[in-house]
């Protein structure tokens, strides 16, 4: 079983070294300016205690969960490069800084999950490290893949090991190692029983070892039952989605879809996305999207689809804004189906305040604190997207109809016991009139009202008559007798 929660959970995902700053943590002198343009080896020298300084914030944005990116000690910014899986980073703060963290996030009933990092670790990793110095006489020869000693670890064109895309800086554990296995294991289980509510796993596709999974899975929900356990993977993934490994995966396709349907991806927007794991992205019509959205929900067992992390985007892409070129009514419209959508809404830090970003680096630039420069009515928005998930459990925990889709206007409903939410959006640069028809689904006579004009409306022949949608606008309407 999927954690329950999950239907419940907004989550806000946090690259640590740039989302907030706290004096109460010790800095270096040799910072990056917070505001300067991020570069691939700079650090800007954001810290868990300043996190805990910005949960006010996050409360008031409705976000109930966080995803951190690695916290973990490391000689890389993005901390995908581990030293000691063990230890919080001291520029973070170190443990004192993520125990404080941890309970007082836990004290606003906001969850917090970790990125774990279990394909490979760093040049700086103890048995690694101690290879590079010992060669083939170390005792921990066998925890990586070497080809031949000496080991060339800052050889950049052809380390003479495992390395992941074939970077030196990342080498490869020997899963096949019953060592290597069970120290991982231990760094999963030892932070649950810190109290973590789950773990996000780093391009698990690349340990091709579906029992490794499984024992994760197993040892993991053996501390916590509830905690979420959710994959990086691209593509469809019924392999890691059977009930046995993962709750559930990044739902990139979910991107992919809403890309197509309401950025308008010209020559500069493909330049974003050409290359990336997002792969080729095609425009879809309002059938097209619709038809991907129910696909999508057909393709794994029906508790699966609850557990899914629906994003726009990550620390892995492109900003959404950035490839739609600016154009935030393309934002907005993929946040109200994101937040109406089946599946957990996340939110990447500094998304709902209008930041900008192209591909790595520069998706991950320090967060806008001044709100002089915040687009206040994006921040308003997704505050109103929050308010409505939380406030009909349709949205939560309903199934899911399409009712109209044509052109660039689309409409769907989320249902659950006596409770209706219909949804309707016009992706299209100019106004729509259609009618709806909502016939098995909402009696004749029954009266709805639109959740932001508060219009009432009746239905009448199985439709809701003359629906009119502005460009780029959407409306939302849910029963009320």
């Amino acid at each position: 079983m999927t954690p329950d929660w999950l239907h419940d959970a907004i989550f806000y995902e946090i690259f640590p070294d740039r989302f907030a700053t706290s004096a109460r943590v010790e800095k270096p002198a040799n910072l990056e300016a917070w505001d300067a343009p991020p570069t691939p080896h700079g650090f800007k020298g954001g810290d868990l205690l300043g996190v805990i300084e910005r949960l006010d914030y996050l409360q008031t944005l409705g976000v109930n969960a966080i995803y951190f990116t690695p916290v973990f000690q490391s000689a890389a910014n993005h901390r995908y490069h581990t030293h000691d899986y063990f230890q919080i980073d001291p520029l973070l703060g170190g443990n004192a800084a993520f125990r404080a963290l941890l309970d007082a996030a836990h004290a606003r009933g906001i969850r917090v999950i970790l990125d774990g990092v279990f394909n490979h670790a760093s040049r700086g990793f103890y048995q690694f490290n101690h290879v590079l110095e010992n060669g083939a006489a170390s005792p921990y020869v066998d925890w990586f893949q070497f080809k031949e000693f000496p080991v060339r670890a800052y050889d950049i064109d052809a380390p003479n090991y495992a390395a992941w895309w074939n970077l030196p800086a990342l080498p490869k554990f020997n899963h096949t190692n019953p060592r290597v296995r069970e120290f991982l294991l231990r760094v999963a289980e030892y932070w649950i029983e810190q109290g973590i509510d789950g773990w996000r796993l780093d391009v698990p596709g690349e340990i091709d070892d579906d029992d490794f999974w499984r024992e994760f899975r197993r040892r993991v929900k053996a501390i916590n039952p509830d905690a979420y356990v959710v994959g990086e993977i691209w593509h469809r993934a019924d392999r890691w989605l059977r009930g046995d490994m993962f709750d559930g995966v990044m739902n990139y396709q979910f991107t992919r879809a809403a890309l197509a349907f309401f950025a308008d991806l010209d020559g500069e927007a493909r330049q974003l996305i050409h290359g990336h794991s997002y792969g080729d992205i095609q425009p879809l019509d309002a059938p097209a999207f619709a038809n991907a959205l129910q696909e999508m929900l057909a393709w794994y067992p029906r508790e699966i689809a609850p557990a899914q992390m629906n994003l726009l985007d990550s620390h892995d892409t492109a900003r959404f804004l950035s490839i739609a070129r600016g154009n935030a009514s393309a934002l907005r419209l993929a946040w109200l189906v994101m937040f109406t959508y089946i599946g957990v809404p996340t939110l990447y830090y500094g998304d709902e305040i209008g930041m900008l970003g192209a591909r790595d680096p520069d998706n991950r630039r320090g967060m806008i604190w001044d709100e002089e420069k915040w687009d206040k009515r994006l921040r308003d928005k997704v505050i109103s997207y929050c308010v409505l998930r939380r406030r009909y459990v349709a949205l939560r925990r309903g199934d899911l109809r399409v009712l109209f889709a044509s052109g660039q206007t689309l409409a769907y409903a989320r249902q659950f016991e006596s409770e209706t939410i219909v949804v309707a959006l016009n992706a299209a640069g100019m106004p729509v009139t259609f009618d709806l028809p909502v016939n098995g689904l909402l009696q004749d006579a029954a009266r709805v009202r639109e959740e932001w004009s508060n219009e009432e409306s009746v239905v009448r022949a199985g439709h809701l008559w003359r629906i009119e949608l502005p460009a780029r606008g959407a409306k939302v309407w849910t029963n009320i007798g």
